[in-house]
Order: structure tokens, then sequence, then C-alpha cells
């Protein structure tokens, strides 16, 4: 086994111990959390808190762009979507990424023409132009390779899902899964949104921890993303994603810990405030 399944086990030993998936409205606001990350690996400003309240209340953030807003919220609606499928099996299917795409640019996307043909983003139609890959230049695949691609990446996905994946083996294909779909970049927007979504999806359709990536950690990610591209190799991805993953744990029992040492305080202060009454 890898070293790093080794301490990553050890964390989920302990934050199934502690009981903090049964938490009250845990895997809602957990859900908040990677929306809140995914959304701000893309550029919006939200805070966790501030999409906390929005997704919850419906209240903008003051002085924020409407369209981070309408990401959060779109995303929230595509996570729903994925979780519900996730709990009746659906295969991963082209239709069935497009869907997951059309979720999460349902207000932001937009109708396209060019000279090639036209296409509308927010139905989660597949890219009909060339695009690049940020800064470095270098362009992603050709957009009439996109369907063939797309659907090679369904075959292998189901063919490995359908193999009864212990937990590591699930987790490293959504990983895999992720890395593929964001590499093909079948849409004009939301790719990496989506890519994500589909690694959640793997993962919660095998009972696992989704795992998040920390808007912090955005430049090791695109990092690990285009190192792989360039070797044509998951492993710079895998590792990256492995260290993600053991954050995510480690974060979420330090912060269950912190929670329940505020609680043990304020007990005690009760039972001392009414002893000495």
């Amino acid at each position: 086994m890898n070293p790093d399944w080794i301490e990553i086990n050890n964390l989920l030993c302990e934050y199934h111990k502690l009981g903090i998936p049964q938490l009250h409205d845990y895997n809602k606001f957990y859900m908040y959390s990677i929306i809140a990350h995914s959304t701000a690996i893309e550029g919006s400003t939200l805070t966790e808190l501030e999409t906390q309240i929005l997704l919850d209340d419906g209240l903008t953030a003051k002085g924020k762009p409407l369209e981070h807003h309408l990401m959060s919220v779109d995303l929230k609606s595509a996570y729903e979507f994925a979780f519900e499928q996730a709990s009746k099996k659906q295969d991963i299917t082209p239709k069935f990424l497009c869907q997951l795409n059309a979720n999460v640019m349902k207000t932001t996307g937009a109708e396209h023409n060019h000279i090639t043909g036209s296409w509308d983003s927010s139905k989660g139609e597949y890219r009909l132009c060339g695009v690049t890959a940020g800064f470095s230049g270098s362009s992603y695949m050709h957009f009439k390779k996109i369907p063939n691609a797309v659907d090679e990446l369904c075959k292998e996905l189901n063919s490995l899902i359908s193999s009864r994946l212990d937990k590591y083996r699930a987790y490293e294909t959504s990983f895999i899964a992720h890395q593929k779909l964001v590499t093909i970049h079948p849409w004009i927007d939301g790719n990496g949104r989506t890519s994500r979504l589909l690694m959640n999806y793997i993962q919660y359709s095998h009972n696992l921890i989704p795992s998040k990536v920390f808007m912090e950690d955005k430049k090791e990610y695109i990092e690990s993303l285009q190192k792989s591209r360039e070797l044509e190799n998951p492993i710079p991805f895998l590792k990256f994603m492995r260290q993600q993953l053991h954050k995510t744990l480690k974060t979420e029992i330090q912060e269950f810990k912190k929670a329940q040492k505020k609680i043990d305080i304020s007990s005690k202060r009760k039972i001392d405030f009414g002893l000495n009454f």
C-alpha cells in the first residue's frame, strides 16, 4: 500500500470513530464547504460563510458579483442532482456528464456562435472551438475528438467501478476521472467544477467521504494537472489529491475536536455556576 494511504486510513478510522458524519446537518454544511472551495478555484470571491448564508437563507453577500452567487447556487443544484443519481447507481455516460455540466452552467451558461458551429453551454453541449490552457498557451484536445474521448473515458470508468473497488481504489479511480475529464476539457466553461463534481459523485456512490480541493491550494492544484498532462501520467495529480484528502480529513477532525472542547468548557462553566450559586 502507498504510504499516503496508511496515514489516510488512520484518519478515516478516527473520523468515523468520532461520529462526525452523524452530526446534525453535517452532510449539508460539508457540501456547502465543497461548493465554496470549488467555485473559489474558478474565481468566486464568496467565503465559506457567505456561501452558507446564500445557500441556506438566499441572502447575497454585499458588494460581491452576481455571477459568483449564481455559480454557487448552480453548483448546489448540480450536487443535489449528482447525489440523487448516485443513490440510483447511475452509470457514467456522456449524457450523464453533460447533465452534470448543464446543472453547473444552468444560469451562467449562454449560446455561443463560432465559425465551426453553434452550441449552448447552459445545456451542457460540447464546445465547438479550440481552447487554451490558461497562461501556458498550450491547447486542449481538438473539439472534434471530444465525443470519442468522453465515450472512452466513460467506458473505462464503468469498467473500473464494476470490479467492486475497495475504498483506496475507489478514491484513486475518482481522482483519475477528475484528471482525465478536465484534461479532455469537453465544454467551453465549467470543466473544473464538473470534473470535481464527477470525482465526488464516484466517492459518494461508494459511500466515501467526498474530498475537497482547497481554494488556498489552487496553484498547486493547477500545477499538478499541468504536470500530469505534460507527462501523460496521472501520478503527479494522484499524489496531490491524496494530500488534499489527508488535509480534508485532518481539518474536519480538528474542527470537530475544537467544537467539542468549547462545548465541554461551556458545560463545566454551567456546572460550576450551579455549584457556586
